[in-house]
């Protein structure tokens, strides 16, 4: 796909994301729908509501009514179009940077759209064919009022509310100026937690810190654990369909773990279980001691979703999915990320233990993520080639189900270059942190000296 990265479309706002380009996938989306009506929400960022705008002018065009939802997480976007039997168009760039937007697009059912859908709509844009309706047949769109407060009703009807009112947590939370911040400390006190803040007033600025929950933006939250007392700390993205989490130590819980302590709570013999390619090796020891399948995708929610539909169809079982980034997947529920019920499904294995000791199985893994940035295409394929070249050199097998992996038995690396961002990344895992840093360090200046020359 041109267009459509692992995860909906995205890029700098009047740079590479215009309002001209947001309204045009808008139409290609609803001439492809073809609904009567379509939902319509966006995250924080400052230009939400002038791409929001974009969007619905794209929507009326082709004939659909639009229900502007206003600031929602997209979680409960997604909620309100399963609810209503409509699809939805939400504005966000999820973890990117302030500079940044983008567009998810969620079918009726309130899951995202697969790869399939998604090439059809590319097509439409691409070569233009949108279905513009008549003058007197175009769309009108009205305000909906109340949909955070069901998505939050949803949420308490899914989770085991009584158990973790009965273990009276303290929850340090960092909403990070997105749109998680008008419903999870709402959701976590209804949930019988008391809650404790920080960046959790909405603000497309994000001044605080950047959307991206990743330890070293996380400095606040920890410091907010230890100072409060908390349980357990939890950290969204822009769009809160990720959930990032600290101990009560307020030491910070790498995401493959969470994923491994989710997962193993969930997997049962002949399950299957979704990944991507960057997969922990705590994820595969979790699905071989629990009896069940693992299945890799190239990295994005985009594919882990459509191959779990894929599964799906075909009679497996998938109690949980999803990738160490903080975006977990309970298709039982819904075959999306959702950051607070991940949370909640969290929050429930705290009943009898704390965070420290839910993940502790699943330590001793050091996991190092480095970006290294492009200035064009023609610089992104000098460097995914010189991956290749590298892999294919290096002593170890060679994975090319997205960019290039490399196990060596004791640790692996890969590089492959980002759907969202443009840049090239490089992740490594090993039991040692200086052998993940040497794998990293190692690639990065493979892929530095291409650039130079």
């Amino acid at each position: 796909m041109q267009v459509f990265g692992s995860s909906g479309t995205r890029g700098r706002v009047t740079e590479e994301l215009t309002p001209e380009f947001v309204l045009r996938v808008a139409a290609a989306a609803g001439t492809v729908w073809g609904a009567d009506r379509i939902a319509l929400g966006r995250d924080t960022r400052l230009t939400g509501p002038m791409l929001a705008n974009a969007a619905a002018s794209g929507l009326a065009s082709v004939g659909a009514d639009v229900d502007r939802l206003g600031v929602v997480p997209t979680p409960a976007l997604q909620a309100y179009a399963a609810a209503e039997g409509i699809p939805a168009v939400m504005v966000t760039a999820s973890h990117n940077p302030a500079p940044y937007n983008g567009i998810k697009l969620v079918g009726a059912d309130g899951v995202e759209l697969s790869i399939e859908r998604l090439e059809a709509i590319e097509s439409v844009l691409l070569d233009g064919s949108q279905t513009h309706a008549a003058w007197d047949r175009t769309g009108t769109d009205r305000r909906i009022e109340g949909a955070r407060r069901r998505y939050r009703e949803e949420l308490l009807a899914a989770v085991d509310r009584e158990a973790i009112a009965g273990a009276d947590l303290t929850v340090a939370l960092d909403p990070g100026h997105g749109a998680g911040a008008l419903t999870s400390p709402d959701f976590f006190r209804e949930l019988g937690c008391s809650v404790r803040t920080v960046n959790a007033h909405p603000d497309g600025h994000f001044p605080g810190r950047d959307p991206e929950p990743v330890a070293k933006n996380l400095g606040d939250l920890g410091d907010l654990v230890r100072a409060t007392d908390a349980d357990v700390g939890i950290a969204h993205d822009g769009d809160a369909d990720r959930a990032i989490f600290f101990d009560e130590h307020g030491e910070y819980i790498e995401g493959d773990a969470t994923l491994a302590a989710l997962a193993d709570a969930a997997l049962g013999p002949g399950d299957t279980t979704v990944s991507a390619v960057n997969v922990s090796q705590r994820l595969v020891d979790v699905a071989q001691s629990s009896g069940a399948d693992l299945e890799l995708t190239p990295i994005g929610s985009t594919q882990i979703m459509t191959r779990i539909r894929e599964l799906q169809s075909a009679g497996e079982t998938v109690p949980v999915a999803g990738e160490g980034n903080g975006g977990v997947i309970f298709p039982a529920y819904r075959i999306n990320r959702d950051g607070a019920y991940t949370a909640a499904r969290f929050l429930s294995l705290l009943v009898d233990r704390p965070a420290s000791e839910v993940v502790e199985p699943y330590d001793g893994y050091a996991n190092v993520r480095e970006n290294v940035h492009y200035a064009d295409e023609a610089e992104r394929a000098t460097l995914v080639e010189a991956a290749g070249e590298w892999a294919r050199n290096a002593d170890g097998e060679v994975s090319t189900i997205d960019g290039y992996r490399v196990d060596f038995g004791d640790a692996w690396v890969l590089a492959r270059p980002s759907g969202t961002e443009p840049v090239v990344r490089v992740y490594a895992e090993a039991r040692e942190a200086s052998r993940a840093r040497e794998l990293a360090d190692r690639l990065v200046a493979v892929l530095e000296a291409a650039a130079g020359e």
